[in-house]
């Protein structure tokens, strides 16, 4: 298998997440009503990190964090020969009239973002909806939909694969660009 190049190492990944946190600060005076909601599976390492920045930068200053499992919304759901194995939603706040900024690793085609949009009905009727992802891979998109922050934008081909390595699940942070699919 192809070992994959490094198109962010950990030393930027670091700054990547800073520069990331600054901007939602920038944006979100009122943290009352922010609230930061994972999108399971991969989303979660990256708000996660992103809680745990913001909360030493705010000390401990209050905002919302939520993970949000959209399984049971995926457009696919019904297509696949194995079942989707689902995830847990915890969400216990009402996002009702809030400033909700969904977290993803990597944004392709919009289809989970679109999935997501409608799990997070289920909770209540944001007044605005915005996406983070580390990686925005800005081709091929299937749904109008784009980052509103991002780390790193990637244009590759459709055959090309852009994975996010989290140092809480594989020992470093890092992202890399594969040629092919990978396994």
């Amino acid at each position: 298998m192809d070992q994959g190049k490094i198109i962010v190492s950990q030393e930027r990944f670091q700054l990547t997440l800073m520069r990331l946190c600054h901007q939602i600060l920038e944006n979100h005076i009122d943290l009352e009503n922010l609230c930061l909601i994972g999108i399971q599976e991969r989303g979660v390492f990256l708000a996660e990190r992103l809680t745990d920045e913001l909360t030493k930068m705010l000390k401990g200053q209050p905002f919302h964090y939520g993970v949000l499992d959209i399984t049971f919304y995926r457009d696919d759901f019904r297509r696949r020969d194995v079942p989707i194995r689902a995830s847990a939603t915890h969400i216990d706040f009402l996002v009702e009239n809030k400033d909700v900024i969904l977290v993803d690793d990597v944004l392709y085609t919009g289809r989970t973002v679109h999935a997501a949009m409608a799990a997070l009905q289920d909770f209540g009727r944001p007044r605005k909806i915005e996406m983070l992802c580390m990686v925005d891979r800005r081709f091929n998109r299937h749904f109008p939909i784009k980052a509103d922050y991002h780390g790193i934008a990637v244009d590759a081909l459709d055959d090309a694969y852009v994975k996010v390595n989290w140092k809480q699940k594989h020992g470093e942070d890092q992202v890399l660009l594969f040629a092919g699919k990978v396994d």
